[in-house]
């Protein structure tokens, strides 16, 4: 077989698995419908963790969950799923809070890196960042 003859069906091979997954709904990017869906995602993982309140993101793609030791559950859009995480001030290498109403989050674990999560408005941004250790006269 030629090699641009064996170039063309790889090439093709991709092109017809990458639609395939999208025609199938791999593409979907799953959100959350409120904080009953954002617990119940918590729960699934950290089932006897008490939960308080909980604020979502403007993209309803994360949730941020008062727990009631202090740490914070974070529920968080992965493909047409969810992943958790428990995460302390200690968890987190950088933490920025940015206009509007953004707070980005660098965290130590080197299997979720962290990313930008933007809020309906500024105060619930500071409350969330300032949750996870953020602090207005240094930002870590």
């Amino acid at each position: 077989m030629s090699l641009p003859l064996l170039a063309a069906i790889v090439v093709l091979g991709i092109a017809a698995t990458v639609i395939a997954v999208h025609l199938t709904g791999g593409s979907h990017r799953a959100t959350l419908s409120g904080f009953d869906q954002a617990l119940g995602a918590f729960r699934t993982d950290f089932p006897d963790i008490e939960v308080g309140n909980a604020v979502m993101t403007a993209n309803g793609e994360s949730a941020f969950l008062d727990l009631a030791d202090g740490r914070t559950g974070i529920v968080q859009s992965f493909g047409d799923g969810f992943f958790t995480r428990v995460v302390s001030p200690a968890d987190i290498a950088e933490i920025r809070l940015r206009e509007p109403a953004i707070v980005s989050i660098r965290f130590r674990d080197f299997t979720w890196t962290g990313g930008h999560f933007a809020f309906a408005d500024p105060v619930t941004a500071k409350t969330t960042a300032a949750r996870l250790g953020f602090r207005a006269d240094r930002s870590r």
